[in-house]
């Protein structure tokens, strides 16, 4: 896993746009602070596959120091807990993009608790030594203009594309920020998860991927330019300024202003203690 770098001491204004990626599965038990909540209260939270070992992680914390609330964690996209959120089959969707405009208008009372910071990293394999790449020439390679490791300066060898499915909050980000919106190419791989993604990058030395920052075992990272700026590598510093041009937000989505034991929760996850959590985790804390 990559480690991030210490947290700044100095606050940094964020500038960068903002953004809120199953089979893993947890439980805890976990409760309130000052007796608001009552004992034996459930709180699901359910989505983003990016931030489903944090949100294990935060609701075992939780668990140690707040007995009494039962937390249950699943994954499966932040479509998938978005569309739970709609259907109020949970009571927190994790998602690693913003709702989408249709979202908005079936949830127009929504929160968005913004609970970390990734950057979305760009994986070679460890043996590809590719110095860079532009956000331009990211576009054209996912979407299958680019097909050759050559026309990037390097070895004669095809290029080939893990991406995540259509449901993953990663996919749609990057399909935004980098495709402009169009679509990925029809040669590309998708995976269910940025683990996949990252298993299968590290075992294809003609391989290229993208993912959450936090899933970087056994590959190669490749700082990101845009076309105007040098190449950035995604670091702490780099995301919480805004230099890394792939820097978004993890949030934490409830139907509603939160009450009870999921206010309880959401409250204590942007505490300083929630957010010690973070950095084990593979994420930067919220600056």
């Amino acid at each position: 896993m990559i480690r991030p770098l210490p947290l700044l001491v100095a606050v940094v204004s964020l500038v960068f746009a903002s953004a809120c990626s199953g089979g893993h599965r947890s439980r805890a038990r976990a409760g309130a602070e000052g007796g608001a909540v009552q004992a034996g209260e459930r709180v699901s939270v359910k989505g983003s596959d990016t931030m489903v070992v944090l949100a294990q992680q935060l609701a075992e914390r939780y668990m140690q120091t707040h007995p009494g609330t039962g937390l249950e964690v699943s994954g499966g996209g932040s479509g998938t807990g978005i569309a739970a959120l709609l259907n109020r089959t949970t009571d927190i969707a994790d998602a690693s993009r913003p709702l989408n405009a249709r979202e908005r208008g079936q949830l127009p009372a929504a929160v968005e608790t913004r609970v970390a910071l990734d950057a979305l990293a760009v994986y070679v394999h460890h043996t590809n030594r590719l110095p860079s790449v532009t956000m331009a020439q990211l576009a054209l390679v996912f979407r299958g203009r680019i097909t050759n490791w050559s026309e990037l300066g390097g070895e004669d060898r095809p290029i080939v594309l893990y991406s995540r499915e259509n449901n993953s909050g990663t996919y749609a980000y990057f399909k935004e920020h980098v495709l402009g919106g169009n679509d990925f190419a029809a040669a590309a791989q998708t995976l269910p998860g940025t683990a996949a993604v990252i298993h299968a990058v590290a075992h294809d030395r003609n391989g290229i991927g993208y993912g959450g920052i936090g899933f970087g075992t056994g590959v190669r990272t490749v700082p990101v330019a845009t076309e105007d700026g040098a190449p950035v590598a995604p670091t702490l510093e780099n995301a919480t300024s805004g230099l890394y041009p792939l820097s978004r937000f993890l949030c934490m989505v409830t139907r509603e202003p939160p009450t009870g034991a999921t206010r309880a929760f959401l409250d204590w996850v942007v505490s300083p203690e929630g957010q010690a959590v973070v950095t084990p985790a593979g994420f930067y804390p919220m600056p």
